[in-house]
């Protein structure tokens, strides 16, 4: 109780957080975190709990909600990790604690922890592995972080008291006090709003989001987590209602948003104007001003909000590193737009904003304002837990800098196969390989970390310029599913991992796609500073070389874009699946493609491109219409097979009269579906037909679009010369294949 008042005591006084372990069993570490709570003086209604177990009488959640805290502060929040240590959980309760907090941290003793298992570790033994196979690799490290950072005190709670193993206590010097902020020179926004702002990064911030007011501008506010962007976009959208706009709010979730709502009707407040609300709670619209001159702020999920809905004024995209390219894209049709996203943080480091739409940001027609927010708001910047957390679960990890591999080639580079304990031992080489994951993915966690040391699934192999990554791989070992699984996953039942064979069981009906043995690459990146050397082909090259004796497979599933599509192709995958729903977050439909590698692997994907032939023609017209026609080209050519046309000597004449005009499209189009399937999946001949007369085909003949869509789409004056432009297509189709009775 003392060390408790101790530690709060100097948090306090230096506005910092301190990290409290208690460890040993749990009903002692669950009585001494309540007693140590009380002797700091935090309240109960300012202190949350993530366990199975009350503390007093304080807020509780199961780690699995620990997303409840996001965008939320806290006085002390309480992790019991006896049952469970969720990462994500952990993360998110550090980030949530506020300047002058604490975090309680329950655990086994210390030097036992790594060596037990738990829920979590039953999530890492995906089928045919088992728990016993989860290494334990990642609390071993967090263990190793503890011991070694300052902040953090340790408390061993056994049945003859407590011992102190580490107080935590840094004797830091008092927190400066806040000095007033300068106001921005020649301000559009109100004062007040600045005089709101609690740094000067805020305050840059709000005063390069006025550019909004008017069209043609995009703004990037960039930030790692607590450095109050969402604030700052919340000032801005006060404003900008206030002047009578339309601001369009969106984000994965609108919790993602809910400070921004927070924040704008505070300073609407401030500001003397009238503000009616949607709903009592979590409001999802802000009606600002008198009827007939009132601007609003609203809220809308990504899917509605790509729409532009009643036509904004202004939209604020929060957490855009979340959201698909695609659907960014579609929001640059705003004529005002800011991105706000996060570069280091609790709930993901996802970077593909970064990697994917920033080309595309800088190619737009908007005038574009970038803005990047270090100084954290809720705590001093020289926080130890800050730097404890960044690095215990690698939220900050990078690859390599440029000038470290920039001479890097196919040939200078060496292939490494990286085992889990490799990684914990050479801790630079662990921030590479993750930094460079972190790269490839829109979204990753600090559960991926976990994943990456602990998982027994799940293999890194890379290649290394002079010991540093250039390029890295993760893989999933999948299938070698025992027949009883093969039943469960046949019958509906949810396998964890094998997302392969899950695909083809299940939605597919296949009952022995779990049989042959494959490994799926589950993430694939290249360092920028490389890109476009054949990097990734050569590493894809060595893993068939290293697998091609061990499995029956090679796999991947990814959101399929064109690019992705050829990339897959031109390394030897091959398409044997389109989903036929968008992903969620990413907006795309998703591609699996095999390499099969021995005869089982051979005819499972065999099996399976005839399948899909078989089932594409009715998908394009159905599920599949809106699938975007180079999407749809770049799918069927990589697809194995040779689809038969098998056009009856009718058909043939119906197909043969189509350009001459004494054939009707519309009357049977069948067999002009089957000849230009056959077509994109195997030409008969190399430049038959241009990518315009091919994506014509794939809008008119496979996807059944009306006439007068396709020609205002494909640019067309008319309905009759895009008519013509078909039927000259068709009549190259059939001369080539040399079919006609």
């Amino acid at each position: 109780m003392e060390l408790a008042r101790a530690l709060r005591g100097e948090a306090q006084r230096a506005d910092e957080r301190r990290v409290l372990v208690l460890a040993g069993e749990p009903d002692r570490t669950r009585e001494r975190a309540a007693a140590a709570l009380t002797a700091s003086g935090i309240p109960a209604g300012e202190t949350t709990v993530l366990g199975p177990e009350p503390v007093r009488s304080c807020e509780r959640h199961d780690q699995r909600r620990a997303a409840e805290l996001l965008g939320r502060t806290r006085s002390a929040v309480v992790v019991d990790a006896h049952e469970v240590c969720r990462p994500n959980a952990l993360g998110t309760a550090v980030g949530a604690v506020d300047g002058g907090g604490l975090c309680l941290l329950l655990t086994p003793p210390l030097e036992e922890w790594p060596d037990r298992r738990d829920d979590f570790d039953s999530s890492l033994a995906v089928p045919p592995f088992d728990r016993a196979q989860v290494t334990g690799h990642f609390r071993r490290r967090l263990v190793e972080t503890i011991r070694a950072h300052r902040g953090i005190a340790v408390v061993a709670v056994g049945d003859d008291g407590e011992t102190v193993e580490q107080s935590g206590l840094t004797d830091p010097p008092p927190r400066r006090p806040r000095r007033a902020l300068d106001p921005p020179a020649d301000p559009d926004f109100a004062a007040a709003t600045y005089d709101a702002c609690c740094t000067s990064d805020q305050r840059d911030a709000v005063h390069a989001l006025e550019a909004l007011a008017s069209p043609g501008r995009a703004v990037l506010v960039e930030a790692d987590r607590g450095r109050g962007k969402s604030s700052a976009a919340g000032l801005a959208a006060a404003n900008l209602a206030s002047a009578g706009l339309d601001v369009l709010v969106t984000a994965p979730q609108y919790r993602s948003a809910g400070e921004l709502f927070t924040r704008a009707e505070a300073l609407l407040g401030t500001l003397g104007e009238s503000v009616e609300r949607d709903r009592a709670d979590a409001p999802r619209q802000l009606t600002v001003g008198p009827a007939g001159e009132s601007g609003r702020i609203r809220f809308e999920d990504p899917s509605r909000a790509v729409d532009l809905p009643d036509e904004p004024d202004v939209v604020f995209v929060d957490e855009a590193a979340a959201l698909s390219v695609r659907r960014l894209e579609s929001l640059l049709a705003a004529p005002s737009v800011a991105f706000t996203t996060t570069v280091h943080g609790y709930e993901g480091a996802g970077r593909g904003f970064s990697v994917r739409f920033r080309d595309r940001l800088d190619d737009c027609d908007h005038d574009v304002t970038e803005v990047s927010m270090t100084a954290p708001i809720r705590y001093a910047d020289a926080d130890p837990v800050e730097v404890w957390a960044f690095r215990a679960l690698l939220l900050d990890a990078r690859p390599p800098v440029p000038e470290l591999v920039t001479d890097a080639t196919p040939e200078s580079v060496t292939y490494r196969r990286l085992s889990s304990a490799d990684l914990l031992e050479d801790e630079q080489l662990l921030r590479e390989t993750f930094g460079l994951l972190v790269l490839a993915h829109y979204r990753t966690e600090p559960t991926d970390l976990a994943r990456l040391l602990d998982a027994p699934n799940l293999t890194v192999r890379a290649l290394t310029q002079n010991g540093h990554v250039v390029a890295v791989a993760l893989l999933a070992r999948e299938g070698a599913l025992d027949r009883g699984t093969r039943d469960r996953m046949y019958e509906g039942g949810r396998v964890r991992g094998n997302m392969i064979p899950d695909v083809l069981t299940t939605q597919l009906r296949d009952r022995e796609a779990g049989v042959p043995v494959g490994q799926r690459v589950l993430r694939i990146a290249t360092h920028g500073a490389v890109r476009s050397r054949g990097l990734g082909s050569q590493l894809l090259t060595e893993i068939r070389r290293e697998f091609d004796d061990d499995v029956d497979w090679l796999g991947v599933g990814f959101g399929a874009t064109p690019e992705l599509l050829a990339f897959w192709r031109a390394n030897g995958y091959r398409t044997v699946h389109l989903s036929t729903s968008r992903n969620d977050r990413s907006g795309e439909y998703s591609a699996v493609m095999l390499d099969p590698c021995s005869d089982a692997g051979r005819e499972l994907a065999a099996r399976h491109s005839g399948w899909f032939c078989d089932r594409i023609g009715a998908t394009l017209t159905d599920a599949l219409a809106d699938a975007e026609p180079d999407v749809v080209r770049a799918t069927l050519a990589a697809v194995d097979a040779e689809p038969d046309p098998a056009l009856s000597a009718w058909e043939w004449r119906l197909v043969a009269g189509l350009p001459s005009g004494a054939s009707i499209l519309d009357t049977n189009p069948a067999p002009f579906r089957r000849l230009a399937l056959r077509h994109l999946v195997a030409p008969a001949g190399p430049g038959a037909l241009s990518a315009r007369q091919e994506r014509l085909l794939v809008r008119k003949v496979l996807q059944a679009r009306p006439w007068a869509e396709v020609a205002d789409e494909m640019g067309y004056v008319s309905e009759r010369e895009c008519k013509r432009a078909v039927g000259g297509a068709v009549e190259t189709l059939t001369r080539v294949h040399r079919e006609q009775p």
